[in-house]
């Protein structure tokens, strides 16, 4: 019996592990999809600014 109930405990802790890795795996998953928002939110604020500078530099070489 008891070799019954540690085979059964390793099943269950085996299932729970299963579960866990699950979970851990979608929110991995998440946060790559949330992390790549946000690069992509960055760089097109870094195009902005560079862009806007650009035209900064430009006005002021118009006027020499």
């Amino acid at each position: 019996m008891a070799k019954n109930s540690a085979h059964q405990r390793i099943d269950d802790h085996e299932k729970l592990c299963r579960i866990m890795q699950n979970q851990t795996n979608k929110k991995i998953d998440d946060l790559k999809a949330q992390m790549q928002r946000n690069e992509k939110a960055v760089l097109g604020m870094i195009g902005m600014v560079v862009l806007g500078m650009g035209t900064i530099i430009m006005e002021l070489f118009g006027r020499i």
